[in-house]
């Protein structure tokens, strides 16, 4: 898959076509797949570690997919494959039955869509097993939420596979279910959602507390701009106790300052509420929330009246309260979004979980390949490995496409 990106800068995965997977699987299962579905990665536009705080977030889903080729089986039998790892025996195809299907039981990437088939028999509906044939293009490792993608995908298969009647909203539910319950990683809702409900040309403007969703228009081709992504190669791991310590944080702070959740804390109560906070830890993580959810809240104003070229310094506080208040970023983030706005960006910022993965810059669509070229001596210059560059196009949601 090729993307708008300056100079077709690097590819953003290796996937291959709905048919392409088709045969794969049935070279693989020896039989045909009921059906192919396919769900999207996502950049948050603003909006970071705002979602398991009740907040407000701002994402667009990519062109780049997980695409998931299944079929029922009726023996209790569950069984996963991927095209990015050597399918041609089954050393290579991870196996779980019914009974046995529980936390622990599958490991490594399998454990997602595993995950995800998990929740479904546990919330009483009757999965009888599948084949599951995955083939995937979102980067991996670079936070644009390749594991939700494969959930996503994964539990709309299901869905539709078996009947299960659920909504876009509720499988999002369910994949975050599988994530933090069976994978491990106590996430929020907004990588699922945005997977799941994103429409092309618009960015996902979602209220994690009442469920609220709106499009907002984010049409940057046509106002000449381009949102470049910055996978700087530096993998992250969210499942290593940093994500789960700064959400543990936050719930601390809430339960001292006797709010529900940080989203409760309105700019005008940030200096009380500091204060009040005996620890200094706490303070900051709450500092980056309510500033953090204000950020998204003036971003999605200034995307309404059409005034999003001047939506940029919105991005680089995002980014500095990430870095000094929330600490999830990390040299090659700061070095993308420095050399970013040096060479002319309107406003970069790092996005999603943090420890390395992607940064995003909003740039003029004639300044777009100078910006990228920048950011690439800069990276040689400090001794990094090249970061992959390509342009961001607001896609679509999750759907069956075969």
């Amino acid at each position: 898959m090729t993307t708008d990106a300056p100079r077709d800068t690097l590819r953003a995965g290796t996937a291959t076509g709905d048919a392409d997977v088709r045969e794969r699987f049935r070279e693989l299962f020896d039989r045909t797949a009921d059906g192919v579905w396919a769900a999207p990665g996502r950049v948050n536009v603003i909006g970071e570690h705002t979602d398991y705080n009740d907040g407000f977030v701002l994402p667009i889903a990519l062109p780049h997919t997980a695409r998931v080729a299944a079929a029922r089986r009726t023996d209790g039998l569950f069984r996963f494959a991927s095209t990015q790892t050597s399918v041609g025996s089954d050393a290579d195809i991870a196996v779980v039955s019914v009974d046995e299907l529980a936390p622990g039981a599958v490991h490594g990437w399998a454990a997602y869509p595993a995950g995800v088939a998990w929740v479904l028999l546990a919330d009483g509906h009757r999965l009888t097993g599948a084949d599951v044939l995955i083939d995937s293009d979102v980067p991996t490792g670079a936070g644009l939420s390749s594991s939700a993608a494969l959930e996503c995908g994964t539990g709309l298969a299901l869905n539709d596979l078996f009947d299960a009647g659920l909504t876009d909203a509720e499988l999002a539910r369910v994949a975050q279910r599988a994530e933090n319950d069976f994978v491990g990683v106590p996430c929020g809702i907004l990588d699922q959602t945005a997977s799941m409900r994103c429409t092309a040309g618009h960015a996902l403007f979602y209220d994690t507390r009442a469920g609220l969703a709106e499009q907002v228009p984010f049409d940057l081709a046509a106002e000449g701009l381009r949102l470049l992504v910055i996978d700087t190669r530096v993998q992250h791991a969210l499942g290593d106790g940093a994500y789960a310590s700064r959400r543990a944080a936050c719930e601390a702070a809430a339960e001292e300052l006797g709010v529900p959740a940080l989203r409760d804390i309105g700019l005008a109560e940030l200096d009380g509420a500091l204060e009040r906070l005996q620890d200094d830890e706490r303070r900051r993580r709450t500092r980056h929330v309510v500033t953090e959810n204000a950020r998204v809240l003036e971003f999605v104003e200034r995307l309404r009246a059409g005034a999003l070229r001047d939506a940029g310094d919105l991005m680089v506080a995002s980014h500095a309260s990430c870095r000094d208040d929330y600490e999830i970023s990390c040299a090659e983030l700061d070095l993308a979004v420095e050399a970013s706005l040096a060479a002319g960006a309107l406003g970069a910022r790092m996005t999603g979980g943090g420890f390395g993965g992607s940064a995003i810059a909003l740039v003029e669509a004639d300044a777009a390949e100078a910006v990228a070229d920048a950011v690439r001596a800069a990276f040689a210059e400090a001794g990094h490995a090249a970061p992959r560059v390509f342009t961001a196009v607001p896609s679509a949601g999750a759907t069956r496409i075969a």
